[in-house]
């Protein structure tokens, strides 16, 4: 949000609920925040019943003495929980004396934004109030873009920079109609890709029809692509449709490319050029607007040099590249994308499992997943659902002996990769909140962001 846009917001005024048992200091506090509007509650029970009724505030004035307890803090604490509970994204300033500093510390351990002490100096609050109004607007925004990304982009979980380049790519080459060609190893998310491709384009409104070249026999992969026609081979008792038609208008993606036969790969390149083809068995030539998308694990340039894979296809089919690296080089992506799987397993499961253990997540982070992504799935999967303790350890993980990778003896690049790991850590245990991964890393909000901002340059 813009610099204007606070400043107006600010002059307004903006509704505060002030949770206070004194009627005098309820008073001149109402006239002491003036332009910003206070709703007054005199009891936890008030404070919840006014937090409800009003549909919350972003910020809330909280003494600690509250009845029945209004020389101690347990009302006050008691108060600070139930509204975070209700509402986690509230800023909640605690006003205390000075004997009550100790409560307000621990009641800024328990998730207060700040604490102000009595006697009220009104500048200084305001300013408190001002930056913690900041600070839920930025959340906002950064909440907002958030969203707006896992919209567009459901299935990319990352947190490393070479992931952030691809979706950059993604972005970029989503509404281009220029053929895709994305290439890596075996279960690196080529699919998840491909689908963010079409999702992003003007064809999301169409199918996004995927298929494996090397997991269907040879005689009937023409007939899965371009259909048949009634007669046409036995077997074959009406006319069928093939994935190119059921693509019409939208994205096309073909799995293993490097595995479709060279007779077939005369088919696709005419229909490359042409954007005709005709079925299994008929004459009719049949136009279709489709999109295709192909990846492979196999190294397509080799290939083109043995005779396997015509050339003219492959300049087709590459018109743009993108090349997913392996899971073993993103950064802390592992960990990331564990923490993901096992928030999905658990809920589908109903196993209520607490997380991963300290010896999963070293072990994760030290594993060269030679699987990649897919092998860090199904090993999530069967972890939490065979985890007999509250935790998923790094032996319901088989990873007990994991071992670490090689490093870099250069301070300045480790010390880098293991903020950057931590930080992206927090931020998946925190499933994106701000003010809970700086607690777990135990760092201010505002150096989370500068670090964040840092580490994405």
């Amino acid at each position: 949000m813009s610099e204007a846009v606070l400043s107006e917001s600010l002059i307004e005024g903006e509704p505060i609920l002030l949770v206070e048992d004194d009627p005098g200091l309820q008073r001149q506090m109402k006239w002491a925040l003036a332009p910003h509007t206070a709703t007054v509650a005199g009891s936890r029970a008030e404070a919840l019943r006014q937090f409800k009724s009003n549909g919350g505030f972003r910020i809330c004035l909280l003494d600690l003495g509250l009845p029945p307890d209004p020389d101690g803090a347990t009302e006050g604490l008691k108060t600070l929980e139930e509204i975070l509970i209700a509402a986690p994204r509230t800023k909640i300033i605690v006003v205390s004396g000075n004997a009550d500093r100790a409560n307000a510390v621990k009641a800024v351990g328990k998730g207060a934004f700040d604490f102000i002490q009595k006697p009220i100096d009104i500048d200084v609050l305001k300013l408190v109030i001002d930056r913690a109004l900041r600070m839920h607007m930025l959340e906002d925004e950064n909440r907002a873009l958030r969203e707006t990304a896992n919209l567009s982009l459901p299935g990319l979980i990352f947190g490393s920079s070479q992931m952030a380049k691809v979706k950059r790519m993604i972005e970029r080459l989503g509404p281009a109609e220029v053929s895709v060609l994305i290439t890596g190893e075996s279960g690196t998310g080529k699919e998840v890709v491909a689908r963010g491709l079409h999702d992003v384009s003007n064809r999301r409104t169409g199918k996004f029809i995927a298929i494996n070249c090397a997991s269907i026999p040879e005689n009937l992969l023409e007939s899965e692509l371009f259909g048949h026609e009634r007669g046409a081979f036995t077997g074959a008792i009406k006319q069928t449709p093939g994935k190119f038609e059921l693509a019409d208008n939208g994205t096309l993606f073909l799995d293993e490319i490097g595995d479709m036969p060279m007779p077939l790969q005369a088919k696709l390149l005419r229909f490359l050029q042409e954007r005709q083809f005709e079925r299994v068995g008929g004459r009719s030539t049949i136009s279709v607007n489709v999109r295709v998308v192909s990846a492979t694990n196999k190294n397509l340039e080799t290939y083109v040099a043995e005779n396997k894979f015509r050339e003219d296809l492959y300049y087709r089919l590459n018109e743009v590249r993108i090349e997913l690296p392996p899971l073993r080089e993103r950064e802390s992506d592992a960990v990331v994308l564990a923490h993901h799987f096992f928030n999905i397993y658990n809920r589908a499961n109903h196993r209520n499992l607490r997380g991963l253990s300290d010896d999963a997540v070293s072990a994760i982070a030290e594993f060269g997943w030679p699987g990649n992504v897919r092998e860090l799935e199904n090993r999530l999967k069967r972890a939490v659902v065979m985890s007999e303790g509250p935790v998923v350890t790094a032996l319901d993980l088989d990873l007990a002996e994991a071992q670490a990778e090689s490093r870099s003896l250069n301070l300045k690049i480790e010390t880098e990769k293991l903020e950057r790991a931590l930080l992206n850590e927090a931020l998946a245990i925190s499933q994106g909140n701000i003010s809970k991964a700086a607690k777990l890393l135990g760092i201010s909000r505002p150096h989370l962001y500068n670090l964040k901002r840092l580490r994405e340059v």
